[in-house]
């Protein structure tokens, strides 16, 4: 595998996504495997390195909610909720503005802005990138560059060393037209309540 340190390593980030191969990224959640959304090819084959089922939709990383809402309807409590936690660990579900192998059957998709400004970059020069956590399907997400490659079996990818990535994925919200969780993540549902003008307790 090749290694290179977050700080030098966009312009070789860029040339691997647009050559439709993989790369391994830092985020501020936990190392990812990234590839450009709309290759259908590369998507494949982020689901090949996971060995994980096709039913399973992959969410994308965007530059800003700009470019995200150019892939995703987000709707007004998408909108706020972007606004009040991008950057951060926050996948927000909205219906799809185009046909995708990323998204699910349902025609959503997942978006997040994450807060590590090397991927920002990567996504504002190339596109979205599909993203999922870089270790093979159902097994636990590596803290390092090098161990999250080596949890995927793959030799030939470009690794992004950012140090340690050890934090709790990310929370999955729907926000329209009600706030649901659909998976826990570092962010409350109270906080994201009071974003959206909404009640700041969860249904029963």
């Amino acid at each position: 595998m090749r290694v290179l340190a977050v700080d030098v390593a966009l312009d070789e980030a860029v040339a691997e996504l647009r050559s439709g191969r993989p790369v391994v990224v830092p985020t501020d959640t936990v190392y990812g495997v990234a590839a450009l959304a709309d290759d259908e090819g590369a998507v494949g084959e982020l689901y090949r390195l996971k060995a994980r089922p096709e039913r399973i939709a992959i969410a994308v990383l965007v530059a800003d909610i700009v470019q995200a809402e150019e892939w995703v309807r987000l709707g007004t409590g998408g909108r706020a909720l972007a606004t009040a936690f991008w950057p951060g660990p926050l996948t927000i579900v909205g219906e799809s503005r185009r046909p995708l192998a990323v998204g699910a059957a349902d025609g959503t998709l997942g978006v997040r802005c994450p807060a590590v400004a090397f991927v920002r970059e990567l996504a504002g020069m190339v596109g979205p990138l599909a993203t999922t956590s870089a270790n093979r399907h159902g097994r636990s997400t590596a803290a390092t560059a090098e161990a999250a490659a080596q949890s995927l079996l793959a030799e030939a990818l470009l690794v992004v060393d950012g140090g340690r990535c050890d934090g709790m994925a990310s929370t999955v919200v729907r926000a329209d037209p009600d706030l649901v969780v659909l998976r826990e993540g570092p962010l409350r549902f109270e906080d994201l309540a009071r974003a959206v003008g909404g009640p700041d307790e969860a249904d029963p």
